[in-house]
């Protein structure tokens, strides 16, 4: 049972930080931790210590996300990022190797935590190749993360300079954002337009910015 309601509280914690409720997210995942401390649960323990390293990195919060995870990228570690990717990567096919032992990590989150170590390098068509290798390998059911992945891709996209083909990642994006419901997303939603209204003299973008505002009413929202 206190596995359980640890694994519950994960859950939470996640769903708190999807919605933007950071706070609580926190709460959740400490709760989390003790019970699964408490059924000397391990897998879940490591598990909820991962979205706590998760929640630190994109909130910006390099030292902390390196202690809970060793996230060598936010802290600047060169050097060391490549080879926890790698790592990482040796360790995910180890477990894979055991049925059961992976818990809710697989190779489709490696490689999302692949392409923000790669953004935080500065390397970004490697993030974005990352990113899109991400969606390629999750379930179709995984709806939620295919479209924060296509945004996000899309927002690098733009940072590289690829206006047209960044407005037709976000085009994708927006097919599936209304089967979603995602505070992150609603707040992608509005970087999109943020970062197009710059360039509504091209016809992309302008046609991106109106079904933007159209189809995502609900990111627009007091």
């Amino acid at each position: 049972m206190l596995s359980v309601a640890s694994d519950l509280c994960c859950l939470t914690g996640y769903m708190a930080v999807d919605e933007g409720l950071q706070g609580l997210a926190q709460q959740c995942y400490l709760k989390a931790l003790e019970l699964a401390g408490a059924a000397e649960d391990h897998l879940t323990y490591c598990t909820t210590l991962r979205g706590m390293s998760v929640q630190a990195a994109d909130l910006g919060h390099g030292p902390r996300a390196l202690h809970l995870a060793d996230a060598a990228a936010r802290a600047g570690d060169r050097r060391g990022a490549p080879a926890r990717l790698r790592e990482a990567e040796v360790a995910l096919d180890k477990a894979e190797s055991h049925t059961g032992l992976t818990g809710r990590y697989d190779h489709a989150g490696l490689a999302d935590h692949t392409s923000q170590v790669r953004y935080e390098l500065g390397d970004i068509g490697g993030a974005v190749k990352a990113k899109v290798e991400s969606n390629r390998l999750r379930q179709p059911t995984q709806r939620r993360s295919r479209v924060r992945n296509l945004m996000i891709a899309a927002e690098r996209q733009m940072r590289l300079g690829h206006l047209e083909q960044a407005a037709a990642t976000w085009n994708l994006a927006l097919d599936e954002y209304p089967y979603v419901q995602s505070g992150r997303a609603d707040a992608r939603v509005r970087t999109v337009v943020s970062l197009i209204r710059p360039h509504l003299r091209n016809r992309a973008a302008r046609e991106l910015h109106d079904r933007a505002r159209t189809a995502a009413p609900a990111a627009f929202r007091a």
